[in-house]
């Protein structure tokens, strides 16, 4: 079962992390290119390889760790899915400039954060995803808390909880395997569409940091 991530960021970063130290082989793109990741996979060691976009959408998992307004132009173009299990860790936020006027904005509650809520219209952000990957098996995780945290499966004698959703069973059950390989205790929220209740910063479980013992 090969990985690829999409995304380099805090999230991407910490994951790849997590993977290497597991033993766990993965490759990672970003928008700039692998050349650009040379300083990160030498600091990971030969388990982590970096890849262009389109080399990591070929692996078996393909985790979307990338801004939500990112997700459209990243995934165009991309080879088809053909039944491969596309990770959503994503959170429909837009993540708003230093001195953007809408981080004082009393209409904006998350402006504080350097953040804002991007308008869905009553629809679940994973399944708009899923609309972007025709003919991929989505499940969403590693979206419910910070970036950070990935990096401690372990803690306080038990295992941290990951959240997971998605409407393909045996999608469901490769993604628990990796999570639970990762170290994290692994609870399956249902179809895709509850993935809203982990999505941040509304959804009821989201930045709720369990510890399975």
């Amino acid at each position: 079962m090969t990985i690829g991530i999409i995304g380099a960021g805090a999230l991407g970063t910490a994951l790849a992390k997590v993977l290497a130290s597991r033993g766990v082989k993965a490759v990672i793109s970003n928008s700039r290119g692998p050349e650009s990741l040379a300083p990160l996979v030498e600091e990971l060691g030969p388990n982590i390889k970096a890849v262009t976009t389109e080399e990591a959408a070929k692996a078996d998992i393909v985790v979307l760790a990338v801004r939500w307004i990112d997700v459209p132009k990243i995934v165009e173009g991309l080879p088809a899915w053909n039944g491969r299990i596309v990770i959503d860790a994503t959170n429909p936020l837009e993540f708003l400039a230093a001195g953007d006027p809408e981080r004082n904005d009393p209409a904006n509650p998350f402006g504080g954060l350097g953040v804002k809520l991007v308008d869905l219209s009553a629809r679940v952000s994973s399944t708009i995803v899923a609309g972007l990957v025709p003919g991929a098996r989505v499940v969403k995780t590693f979206n419910h808390f910070s970036a950070q945290l990935l990096l401690l499966p372990k803690v306080a004698g038990g295992r941290r909880v990951l959240f997971y959703s998605g409407d393909d069973a045996p999608a469901k059950a490769e993604v628990r395997r990796l999570i639970e390989t990762l170290g994290f205790a692994a609870i399956d929220l249902g179809p895709l569409t509850a993935g809203g209740v982990q999505t941040m910063p509304l959804g009821p479980l989201s930045m709720l940091d369990l510890v399975q013992v």
